[in-house]
């Protein structure tokens, strides 16, 4: 749930002017989407295959096809600016993804490379997945997300929401 923090925060920054209360929330729910490769679990998908946990769709390119398909069977992401959005915010979870201390790195750069990546510094834990998260491991994952994930992403959304309606004041 973590990822969906990203894209809340840039929609407020942004405003509802810019990016809707809808859009917002379709952007949320793409930033989590990337997770659901899990199910490939149950089918036999190795983590590590190109279609596995953290594996295409993590990736830069699937976000943007992702988006692209919904800007063509939604009329409110068909402008540029929902468009990036929405890729920016499914993105966004490969990006997270590769501050994270553990498990396989996101094939990011897929389909021009399968490689599995993480930053060079990675301080968030990786989250159990499955029922694990639901354990003291993933109680201190939630401790580790707050810190530096939710803490930093909701200040910079506060400052940004503050420089914009100060701008916003001085036009006026």
């Amino acid at each position: 749930m973590t990822h969906a923090i990203v894209p809340l925060a840039m929609a407020a920054v942004a405003g509802r002017a810019r990016i809707s209360p809808r859009l917002a929330l379709a952007g949320a729910g793409l930033a989590m989407l990337p997770d659901a490769d899990v199910i490939g679990f149950a089918f036999g998908i190795e983590y590590a295959d190109t279609w596995g946990h953290r594996g295409a769709t993590h990736a830069v390119a699937f976000a943007v096809a992702v988006a692209g398909a919904i800007a063509l069977l939604w009329h409110e992401a068909r402008s540029i600016g929902a468009f990036l959005f929405l890729a920016v915010a499914m993105a966004s979870h490969g990006v997270l993804d590769a501050f994270t201390s553990g498990g396989l790195g996101p094939a990011l750069w897929w389909p021009a490379s399968d490689a599995r990546i993480f930053a060079p510094v990675t301080p968030i834990r990786v989250s159990p997945i499955g029922a694990g998260f639901f354990s003291h491991r993933g109680l201190l994952t939630l401790q580790s997300e707050l810190l530096l994930v939710w803490l930093p992403v909701c200040a910079l959304a506060v400052a940004g929401v503050l420089i914009r309606r100060g701008m916003q004041r001085t036009a006026s």
